[in-house]
């Protein structure tokens, strides 16, 4: 009888002892497997590393998924990623704290803070860990430095993901109608398009209009150095001239006219020299100002040396 109560006191205590340990355990979850057991060779231990394989989270494929009012977007878990939820949440469960140390750009701490959304990993909780190389002291440094997850990166990657839902999602399908199926409309290159398209309309509605400017090289009875002067207009007041009889009628008026020189404005301009040339701009430099070919420019430029 005692040998049987000590027989169950001692696997009592294993089991105790077996969750104890697994309750202290740390849990780092990285973007990539291989990535993974690369980390876990640096901290070994107690402490488990694990992949969440990229985002866990998205917008659904089946319908826009961003309410046009609030922006707010509606996440799903990704379809085939249940497993890996479920075994993450598991892992979280089991450990006594829990590292997220996905990739440190928009995209990671996006996925971040999803992970931290499913793990109900608190918001106040230091549990974002980033390091921008894969060394033992990097790892290492970056576990003792945890830090919120920055939710301005996070804002930035959700706002960059629900533009291209709000634009791919609905012009997309007309681009498939109308020239080829397949194509994406997304944020950035849909507009560039308009902007080219609007400028294309603006050059082809373009009237073209006749100008004219009136210089004129004056100086004093007792300086032989000249200066030029351009017609501004009559009485203070701007004038455009369109055509060569206005230019007549201006030019027969200022042949009897006394020109003074009412006000001088004295400044310092500072002009900073162009940068050095790199290889690329002395070919385009050569090419705008000498129409130089490529292969010419470097001929002159060997002959330099």
């Amino acid at each position: 009888m005692l040998k049987r109560f000590l027989r169950s006191l001692t696997k009592y205590y294993e089991v105790f002892h077996f969750f104890q340990v697994r309750m202290a355990d740390k849990l780092v979850i990285v973007e990539s497997p291989a990535k993974a057991n690369t980390i876990k060779k640096f901290l070994g231990g107690s402490t488990k590393v694990v992949a969440s394989m990229g985002h866990i989270r998205d917008l659904p494929k089946s319908k826009l998924g961003v309410d046009t009012k609030t922006f707010e977007p509606q996440y799903i878990n990704i379809r085939g990623k249940g497993d890996l939820i479920k075994n993450l949440k598991k892992e979280a469960k089991n450990a006594k704290k829990v590292y997220i140390a996905t990739d440190p750009d928009r995209e990671g701490e996006a996925i971040a803070w999803h992970l931290a959304n499913i793990l109900d990993v608190e918001d106040s909780k230091m549990c974002r860990v980033t390091f921008n190389e894969i060394t033992k002291d990097a790892v290492k440094n970056a576990i003792k430095n945890p830090r919120k997850i920055d939710m301005n990166l996070t804002d930035a990657q959700q706002a960059r993901r629900v533009l291209d839902r709000i634009v791919g999602y609905k012009i997309s399908p007309v681009l498939w109608k109308k020239v080829q199926k397949g194509l994406s409309a997304g944020r950035v290159q849909s507009v560039a398009v308009k902007l080219i398209v609007d400028r294309e309309e603006e050059i082809e509605n373009f009237i073209p209009e006749e100008y004219w400017n009136i210089y004129a090289s004056l100086r004093t009875k007792k300086s032989k150095k000249s200066f030029e002067a351009k017609f501004f207009g009559k009485d203070n007041k701007k004038l455009d001239i369109h055509s060569k009889d206005e230019i007549d009628i201006i030019l027969k008026d200022l042949e009897k006219a006394k020109f003074i020189v009412d006000e001088v404005k004295r400044g310092e301009k500072k002009r900073t020299p162009a940068p050095p040339f790199t290889t690329s701009t002395m070919q385009q430099e050569a090419s705008r100002k000498l129409n130089f070919a490529i292969r010419k420019t470097m001929q002159v430029a060997q002959r330099l040396i």
